[in-house]
Parts: C-alpha cells; structure tokens; sequence
C-alpha cells in the first residue's frame, strides 16, 4: 500500500477509483480497512481513500504525537502532500473528533463536506453532557486494562460496538486489527480523545454534514441530535439496525444513503 511522509510521520492509505475525491478516517485503534464495504463501493465514482492515522493500521508507530491535535495536523498533511481539494470526508468516531479539530485548526480549507459516523462532539460524561462513553472512573478502567491486559481489553470491547455480536471471523479480524497499536500508543490516543471537546467548534461547521447514527446505546441519536441542531446545515440519518458501525452492520443502506447525500451536494 502506498505512504505519504507527513509531520516526520509515514502514514499508510489504500485508494481505488477516479473522480472526486472521498476519505474515510477510521475511529481510535483501528484502520483503513474497517471500511472494506465501502471502497469497492464508492471507487466506482470517487477517487476513495482509507486512511490509517499515525500510529494505528500500517502507518508509523512515532514515539510521540498521538493525539487528536496531531491526527488533524497529519490529515491536512496528507490533503497537500496528495494535493486534493473539496474532499468530502467520512470520519467514524475518532476520525469526526480528527476532522472537528482540523476544522478549529484549518477552517474548512480543502474540504467539501463531512460525514460524522456515530460521534458526539466530546466522549466525557459531564454534569452539561450525559451523552459521553466515559466517566473519569471508567476511562481510568479502560487505560488500566490496555496497559495490563491489553488483548483482552480489545476482546470485551469490540461486542459492544455491534447491535448483534460480529461472527467469530469479523470478530477474530477486528480484535487483530485493533491490536496492532502497541499499548503505549493505545493509552495516549484513548485518553486525548476521550476527554477534547468540540462543543463550540459546531457553529464553524458551514459546509454540508451528514450525521448517520446507529439506534443503539453505544453513542446515542440525542447527540446527533444536538449536534444537527447545533451545525449550519447538517442532516441527520438514523440506522435502526446498527448500534455504533452502520457502514459494517447495514453496509448496502450506508452506502446508498452516503452516495445519495454525496450526489445531492451543489
């Protein structure tokens, strides 16, 4: 797969297709190819780009600069050094939390639109935010059980991002695939995005947004939306069948309402 050197930072990127370009950034410890469904999918009509973040997939393991502010350095980066514009991009978890950061940092300089999968503006509970994955106490669980029992943290965790239980070989895949992440890396990145928030960075969002959120409990629609209403011109689309991965539990609506929405922008 082909590298581009961005920030003192290798970063790995598979790509298929012509046309405009659309990147998918994928959420914390994973990578390119959580998004298997979707490149064969959108190349026939896009120039796709699965992107792995520093540190995850087959990208740079660096000995610092994981976290969110550095993601987004890294993606702007890539944008130059590949030199795409009105890039539509499709950030799942993490990879929104990425592209809100770039938007604080950049504006929305070489973007086209968004497309927030299944990701609140911040992951920490809070008195003014009881929509978070973590409180404190359990943040400090998670990064405990990575820096001492890294694999089965991973095993445990994977389930819960599915309505129903991935089969034994979407599960083997993706455990192999979160894992790669050394724990160090895995601990740095965990705490920074858990606790960024973007709250106030909603209102800077003036290109197109499409919100696609899962039914399910793992990230939930009163987030999106908040966000919806929140974003100069954002539209929220709601997957009853899937909890917080659409694009791997319902990948033949994901896909057609992503490439309807696509196809509908001026």
């Amino acid at each position: 797969m082909p590298t581009v050197h961005v920030n003192e930072c290798g970063l790995n990127y598979e790509e298929a297709g012509e046309g405009p370009p659309l990147l998918f950034i994928h959420g914390l410890w994973g990578s390119g190819r959580f998004f298997h469904r979707q490149l064969t999918y959108f190349s026939e009509r896009h120039r796709t780009i699965l992107l792995d973040l520093r540190g995850h997939g087959g990208s740079e393991h660096t000995p610092g600069g994981h976290v969110v502010a550095q993601h987004a350095r890294d993606v702007r980066g890539m944008l130059e050094a590949l030199d795409l514009a009105d890039v539509v991009v499709a950030g799942w978890s993490m990879g929104t939390l990425v592209m809100l950061e770039y938007v604080e940092q950049f504006g929305t300089d070489r973007l086209r639109a968004l497309i927030d999968i299944d990701q609140s503006p911040t992951d920490l509970k809070a008195p003014d935010w009881p929509h978070g994955l973590f409180d404190l106490p359990t943040l400090h669980q998670v990064h405990t059980g990575v820096q001492t029992d890294h694999a089965g943290t991973v095993e445990q965790m994977v389930p819960l991002m599915f309505k129903e239980p991935p089969s034994a070989e979407d599960q083997a895949w993706m455990v192999e695939e979160l894992l790669r992440l050394p724990p160090g890396i895995a601990g740095s990145i965990l705490f920074d995005q858990t606790l960024v928030d973007y709250r106030e960075t909603l209102s800077k969002v003036s290109i197109p947004t499409l919100l696609c959120y899962g039914r399910g409990d793992t990230v939930p629609v009163a987030a999106g939306e908040y966000m919806r209403d929140r974003m100069p011109n954002a539209q929220l689309v709601v997957f009853e069948e899937s909890n917080h991965c659409p694009f791997l539990e319902e990948p033949d609506r994901f896909n057609q309402v992503v490439d309807d929405w696509i196809q509908s922008l001026p």
